[in-house]
């Protein structure tokens, strides 16, 4: 008799014997054996033999024999029988409960949460979610020794963090604190010092691998690493990159590399090598941690030259510096600038990089003279990037003695503008940083006490005229200012000059800046509610990325509306060609005399802009500049490298027919 048949036999023992136990035992043991010798839809007939109890024949009806394969049957069919009234279990969405009551005829099971009494589940679903969390569990601890728990919150924060990782597995430090938070352990403002005091601890605790990045998991080992052989065949059987990558840098920072064998190198060298080639062409962020790390170890393969050609193609560098903490960044830009040429190569993506980045490259090259040459070419032009502006308006006294650099009130020009409007991106974060240090008093006197006079007087009027910046900002900065130099008060806008700067535009912008609302509403927004219920299909939210995604998607379309309906509001469509033109005002045509050339501008209103056409915003710095002054006047205007230029208003004009025509509704559109 072969084992299969002597199975068989035993089970139907089991069977004729009324022995639910012993056959479900057999079942269990051997899932695979009897899928092979007897159908699932006959394993369900014969176990309702063993049993009268209607609790368990309704269990083994519910579980799918005949209908799903024979183990995920007998599975589900095992977590049901753990469910009995006053069992704890544990849900994704509602955390620890306690099962109050099963109803064998309608197959429902109810389930008491903190936050949710009388939740019911169907029996499939049940055996679908529900898990049973031990003894050891921080939630069942949580419940059965909260002194315990307490304690540890307070006194031992990083045993605290080990035991819910021990409970919930390995996660990132913001699912974590989602975690703890949501389980009512601490309450959300509670976080930041609870996980100072835990972090400092599990620095410490050679079980916990607290990563640089926030995104990757925090872990918990097993057991204390000795970095032994068993190390060695660890990492040899290895696939996953970022662990191969957390496994040989926590091996080098132990300093265990530099005596190691030869033989372990070359299969760090080996091990390296294939996370390199996984990380290529999908994760360029794990790609140059990896080769940075190659490059540190001098490892023979790849060459250092193969990894700086494929990371520098195709701007693979910039989208990892988007992504890596600054630790990494900064050890990835000396990776990528090793020699003069690539050095020069980086200061020519300046403009490109995100803003730590080009912090930490200034930082790191301040003394190259060519560095200094392009940071002083880029800030002279007439718009100059966001990150440097931020930079040196911030920290302006680290390079004050930067020759190459324009004048410190040209900086503050350039930091005004980008206070202005509404941006989006890097540049949104680099304008709430500029608003910030305009909002800071102490920031004002310090840059005060760098300009004179007419230089105060100068960037009072220019801030004084920028009214796209957020009103209580500007309003306030505008009272600092003057309290600080009383002097300013002469330089304020009188009411006749501010009703000049009301926010208006051409009929033509505003019909073109209310078309693209109205696709937004209509358009945008519908699309990503379709995107959102179809998202919800995909399963628990809480783990579902696409519903994560369009979400927030959402919420940028919902502030993307907000924004445009309050500046449709604000802003009015006017018809600039009844504009006097006694004064520079918007709808007139200003004809400039500059040094060696005379230059031509039609000002319109502030959405207003054709460069073909010579038409400029009433916003810009060079239209600021011209407001209100009169044929003869002499005035400082933008050079091209930043700094004031003399300049005479020569002629004051009315607009054109071709400016007339321009400024009307396009077909096809309305206001």
């Amino acid at each position: 008799m072969s084992d299969i048949e002597k199975l068989v036999n035993d089970f139907n023992d089991c069977v004729q014997n009324a022995d639910f136990e012993g056959a479900f035992e057999l079942l269990k043991g051997n899932p695979e054996q009897f899928d092979k010798k007897l159908q699932s839809k006959v394993v369900g007939e014969s176990l309702k033999k063993t049993t009268a109890d209607r609790l368990l024949l309704s269990y083994i009806d519910s579980v799918g024999f005949g209908v799903r394969q024979l183990s995920d049957s007998l599975h589900r069919l095992e977590k049901l029988l753990k469910i009995r009234p006053g069992a704890l279990v544990l849900a994704k969405v509602w955390g620890l409960g306690e099962v109050k009551r099963i109803d064998y005829f309608y197959r429902k099971i109810t389930v008491d949460f903190k936050q949710k009494r009388g939740h019911q589940y169907a029996y499939d679903v049940a055996a679908e979610t529900l898990e049973f969390p031990g003894e050891d569990h921080i939630l069942v601890l949580g419940r059965i020794d909260p002194v315990r728990v307490e304690t540890m919150l307070k006194e031992n924060q990083g045993l605290f963090v080990k035991e819910v990782l021990k409970s919930f597995g390995d996660m990132p430090l913001v699912k974590l604190e989602k975690t703890i938070v949501e389980n009512g352990f601490i309450k959300k403002d509670e976080w930041k010092n609870f996980w100072e005091k835990a972090r400092t601890t599990l620095k410490q605790d050679k079980l916990v691998e607290v990563p640089v990045k926030k995104t990757d998991p925090i872990i918990l080992k097993q057991s204390v690493e000795d970095y032994g052989q068993n190390w060695v065949i660890a990492l040899t059987h290895e696939t996953d990159p970022r662990r191969i990558l957390a496994l040989v840098r926590e091996f080098a920072a132990e300093g265990k590399f530099k005596d190691a064998t030869e033989e372990v190198k070359e299969k760090i060298t080996d091990r390296v090598q294939f996370a390199l080639t996984a990380a290529k062409m999908t994760d360029d962020a794990l790609y140059a941690r990896l080769a940075v790390l190659a490059s540190d170890l001098n490892l023979s393969r790849p060459t250092k030259s193969e990894m700086l050609e494929y990371i520098w193609s195709r701007h693979r560098y910039l989208k990892a510096m988007t992504e890596l903490p600054a630790r990494d960044v900064s050890a990835l830009l000396k990776f990528l600038a090793c020699d003069d040429e690539r050095r020069e190569k980086l200061y020519g993506v300046l403009t490109e990089l995100p803003y730590v980045a080009v912090a930490e490259v200034i930082n790191q090259f301040k003394d190259d003279p060519k560095l200094r040459e392009t940071v002083g070419a880029l800030m002279k032009q007439p718009k100059a990037p966001a990150t440097l502006v931020t930079l040196l308006t911030g920290k302006y006294d680290q390079f004050a003695d930067w020759k190459e650099l324009p004048q410190l009130i040209v900086i503050l020009m350039h930091a005004i503008a980008l206070g202005e409007g509404r941006q989006g991106g890097e540049t949104l974060r680099m304008q709430n940083i500029i608003r910030r240090l305009f909002s800071d008093i102490n920031w004002i006197k310090s840059i005060f006490a760098k300009l004179d006079d007419a230089k105060k007087a100068m960037l009072f009027e220019r801030f004084q005229a920028s009214i796209a910046w957020d009103p209580s900002t500007h309003h306030t900065t505008v009272i600092r200012m003057t309290n600080l130099e009383p002097s300013l008060a002469s330089h304020l806008i009188k009411d006749d000059k501010k009703r000049k700067l009301e926010r208006e535009t051409s009929f033509r912008s505003y019909a073109e800046k209310k078309a693209e609302y109205q696709k937004l509403i209509n358009t945008d927004m519908p699309a990503n509610v379709k995107r959102i219920e179809f998202a919800k299909s995909f399963g628990d939210l809480s783990e579902n990325a696409e519903y994560q995604y369009a979400k927030d998607e959402q919420r940028q379309l919902m502030q993307k509306q907000s924004i445009m309906q309050a500046e449709l509001d604000e802003v009015k469509a006017v018809d600039f060609s009844f504009a006097t033109t006694d004064e520079v005002m918007p709808g007139v045509t200003v004809t400039i005399k500059l040094a060696t050339e005379e230059k031509q501008y039609v000002i319109l209103g502030e959405w207003d802009n054709d460069i073909d056409k010579g038409i400029i915003s009433s916003k810009t710095r060079l239209a600021l500049a011209m407001m209100g002054r009169k044929v003869g006047d002499k005035i400082k205007v933008p050079g091209i490298d930043g700094s004031d230029v003399d300049a005479e208003i020569v002629a004051i004009s009315g607009l054109s027919d071709e400016i007339i025509e321009w400024m009307k509704v396009p077909v096809g559109l309305s206001i």
